[in-house]
């Protein structure tokens, strides 16, 4: 089912460059750095996945997409940031909680061998750390 992991993988690059966007852009030095921690994570969940790509065979996700809906809602922080870092913990929130989604439901799906499904397991580990910082941030610039 490497579709799916190739869809995460491309998903889990946009959250990097989302992240990327969003430390460069926060004013607040704490919430800069909590992102820049985040980022960091984010980055070897991508390392991870791109290593099963491989390991099935497949070119490793080295550009984000154009088209996904993670993507445009990352590349918004940036702009968000612009109106303060409220809004942009805001965005960082629903990201992750997207992200979170298409990790369950690919955990979900049939059709994964055993090693896919412990990577993505993992990984789904982290995106759900992400997802309770997501919220933290969110309640912490409400």
């Amino acid at each position: 089912m490497t579709k799916v992991l190739k869809t995460l993988t491309d998903t889990v690059y946009d959250s990097v460059e989302g992240y990327r966007k969003a430390s460069e852009k926060a004013e607040n030095p704490q919430l800069k750095a909590a992102l820049n921690d985040r980022l960091q994570q984010r980055e070897q969940t991508l390392q991870t996945l791109n290593a099963e790509l491989q390991r099935h065979g497949e070119e490793l996700v080295t550009k984000g997409t154009v088209t996904g809906e993670l993507h445009q809602m990352w590349m918004s922080i940036a702009d968000l940031f612009e109106r303060g870092d409220e809004a942009a913990a805001e965005r960082v929130e629903e990201g992750e909680d997207y992200l979170k989604g298409k990790f369950e439901a690919a955990l979900d799906a049939d059709g994964l061998d055993a090693g896919e499904r412990a990577v993505i397991q993992q990984c789904y580990d982290e995106v759900c750390q992400g997802e309770a910082f997501g919220d933290q941030i969110a309640q912490q610039y409400d």
